[in-house]
């Protein structure tokens, strides 16, 4: 007899034997190459775009962010007008590895929320000053030069005005004076 094939059809199951009992034809698995190609680099591209779409910001309208905020500054403008409590001119030694000695006068208002939280700054005021001036003693000249030098400084001045007055909300750091010297 001639060589016969056997056509199988797909839907009817195969008994484990090959044409006249040769070997069953195995189900042929996708090579390494393919599988990272089909399968893991669209995975790692979506992953990928997920990412960017959640870090630059456009995953907060779909998530319902915007409507957080905007709670946020409703109760910011029900707090009422700031009350300013000035703390004492400072003046400090800065920190120098020269000869010349620098110096800093600096006069800071401290802003709050009400009346009765200016009178609880009032309370911690030697805890404020300390704070101050062992931070204001470490500064060199340099630290304090151009914009970026006073934005740090306010920034570290309401951190540690924030610690010393711990359970009392303070807004923000003004500076009335500077003098560098």
């Amino acid at each position: 007899m001639a060589d016969q094939t056997k056509i199988q059809d797909p839907h009817v199951e195969d008994d484990g034997e090959g044409v006249d009992g040769e070997a069953p034809v195995r189900a042929r698995r996708l090579p390494g190459k393919k599988l990272v190609l089909f399968i893991a680099l669209p995975m790692l591209l979506i992953g990928l775009a997920g990412a960017g779409v959640y870090f630059s910001g456009l995953a907060d309208s779909l998530i319902g962010a915007e409507e957080n905020e905007g709670e946020l500054l409703t109760e910011e403008e029900e707090e009422g007008p700031s009350v300013y409590y000035e703390i004492p001119d400072m003046l400090v030694n800065l920190n120098s590895s020269g000869r010349k000695t620098g110096y800093l006068k600096i006069s800071v208002s401290v802003e709050v929320g009400s009346k009765a939280d200016a009178e609880k700054i009032e309370a911690v005021l030697p805890r404020i000053v300390d704070s101050f001036q062992v931070y204001l003693r470490e500064l060199r000249v340099e630290d304090l030069s151009g914009s970026a030098g006073l934005q740090r400084l306010r920034e570290e001045l309401l951190m540690r005005v924030s610690n010393a007055a711990a359970p009392i909300a303070v807004r923000d750091i003004l500076f009335r004076e500077m003098l560098i010297q």
